[in-house]
């Protein structure tokens, strides 16, 4: 059956705002809610697919999901769609008119994902609440960072180990006697890999009803056309927790970094599109992947490194974004000013690690984060892209987006453009960190162990240029030590070769020009 979008014919005491990557069943907002007197207003706005070039799918993810989420609502909901021809095309102008027609008392959203639209709540004098889908609030966050110079993931995340009882013993020692088992999530693939198939929410009669609506009225959008690849209700978010929980999670830990042609998501859970429109809350994936590890079923490694992405960098992450200021957004500590290579948008490149990259991001929406990290964000760093630019490529073009994730995981991790608040180094590195974490380098022309010349691989020439360029910056990082001290073994003249090679790739990079448009209305 259609989905129909209901409307609030009258009006309402309080009216509660619920966004795309709000769709929690346990929400304030609904449980605070008298469905005699108040209302939810939902929307779908085209301007949040057009303020960053958003991929296609993305879009169809968000607008399915708030769709079924609607239809499972049993209080009345005021649904603003696409294609309604009264649709103002953004929330501020959605919000303005539901405000005229519905004539509430009193408006309220829960703390939203990002500052741009928490802004807009401002104007409209919205009551903003906390947000309880998370294990952490942000005042949790800024006492734990008050006075602390540089932010480091690794004590937040033991705080909060013992803080909820999460793999620690009754004194708060950790279970199997150390906090962190990255040494045993750190292997390569020696031969091709064979993980289970990759989780499929199948048919979904809304989602195909998006799908035609959205390539209606949004045709340029970048990315394949085809269906999310992510659940779109609770339900389906639960079936999927429970195919990881049994099917991947065991062998995730030993495969986290690890890298193959042709083999995106491996061991990876792929859980992060429910948990960021909140289908699913992280307490009960910790919980579950716990509870695995408890019955025999997962090893500590595999589950301490799955719950140290959930527990550790998302509440980390979430913190740094909303105890910075705004402008933390636009951090460029490296001075960084290249433009984004076209790459990004096309994967057409003899890079074969990008192209391997890229194109599992074209396709679907997605890349694993070592992928994200270690290829698409390196490059970046290494190449000096404007972090403004990479930042908003990382929203639009994934389907777990959301600006409270990709911002500081760009500034901060990636690109190091917060001058090392998050990361206690750069993340640089050159073609021999691909060649042992991946095969990507066997089926490539270039040669990783090279940094000048045709055949060099470029992602090690700019490396070494990375270094030339930032030397004096980073030369007070004590982590940066020993490759400042290899960099001044070069030679003058091979010092001259690395720049001139560094910046033919850079034309070779931006020779294939495919690039999407962002509205800038």
């Amino acid at each position: 059956m259609p989905f129909f979008a209901p409307r609030i014919d009258r009006q309402v005491r309080r009216l509660h705002i619920v966004f795309g990557d709000q769709l929690d069943t346990e929400s304030p907002l609904l449980l605070e809610l008298d469905p005699e007197q108040d209302g939810i207003l939902m929307m779908e706005a085209a301007d949040e697919s057009r303020h960053v070039a958003t991929h296609f799918q993305r879009t169809v993810f968000f607008l399915a999901a708030m769709r079924h989420f609607c239809e499972s609502l049993e209080v009345p909901c005021h649904y603003v769609t696409l294609d309604d021809p009264d649709n103002t095309g953004s929330f501020e102008g959605e919000i303005s008119r539901a405000l005229r027609h519905l004539r509430p008392e009193e408006v309220f959203a829960v703390r939203p994902g990002s500052w741009r639209v928490l802004r807009m709540l401002g104007r409209h004098g919205v009551t903003v609440l906390e947000d309880p889908h998370f294990i952490t609030q942000p005042a949790d966050f800024a006492s734990w960072a008050s006075g602390r110079k540089t932010l480091t993931m690794e004590y937040w995340y033991r705080e909060l180990r013992r803080r909820e009882g999460i793999l620690v013993d009754e004194g708060g020692r950790p279970e199997g006697g150390r906090w962190n088992w990255d040494k045993e999530n750190r292997n390569a693939f020696r031969s091709a890999p064979e993980p289970p198939p990759p989780w499929s929410p199948g048919t979904d009669e809304i989602a195909r009803e998006v799908f035609e609506l959205v390539t209606k009225c949004l045709p340029d959008l970048p990315g394949a056309r085809g269906m999310p690849n992510g659940p779109l209700t609770r339900q389906s978010a639960l079936d999927q927790l429970e195919g990881f929980i049994r099917l991947l999670l065991p062998e995730f830990g030993r495969w986290q970094d690890a890298m193959w042609t042709g083999h995106t998501r491996l061991w990876h859970s792929h859980l992060s599109p429910a948990l960021n429109v909140k289908l699913l809350h992280p307490r009960e994936v910790i919980d579950a992947a716990v509870a695995a590890y408890r019955a025999g079923d997962a090893p500590l490694n595999s589950v301490e490194g799955f719950v140290r992405q959930i527990l550790g960098w998302r509440e980390f992450i979430r913190g740094v974004y909303w105890t910075q200021p705004e402008a933390y957004r636009d951090e460029n500590a490296l001075g960084a000013k290249s433009e984004l290579p076209d790459a990004y948008w096309n994967a057409d490149t003899d890079m074969a690690c990008v192209a391997e990259a890229v194109r599992p991001v074209l396709e679907i929406g997605y890349s694993h984060h070592i992928q994200r990290l270690m290829v698409t964000g390196n490059l970046g760093l290494t190449l000096g892209v404007d972090p403004s630019a990479l930042r908003d490529w990382y929203l639009g073009m994934f389907v777990d987006g959301v600006d409270w994730v990709t911002t500081p995981n760009v500034i901060g991790m990636s690109l190091y453009a917060d001058g090392g608040l998050v990361a206690t180094k750069p993340y640089a590195a050159g073609g021999a960190y691909i060649n042992r974490m991946s095969n990507y380098c066997g089926s490539c022309r270039f040669d990783p162990g090279k940094r000048t010349g045709d055949s060099a691989c470029p992602l090690t020439t700019l490396y070494w240029d990375f270094l030339l360029r930032n030397r004096d910056t980073l030369s007070g990082n004590h982590r940066m030590t020993l490759a400042l001290k290899n960099l001044e073994r070069i030679a003058p003249k091979e010092r001259e070769m690395i720049r001139s090679r560094a910046q033919e790739v850079r034309d070779m990079l931006s020779d294939r020009v495919n690039r999407p448009a962002p509205d800038t209305r």
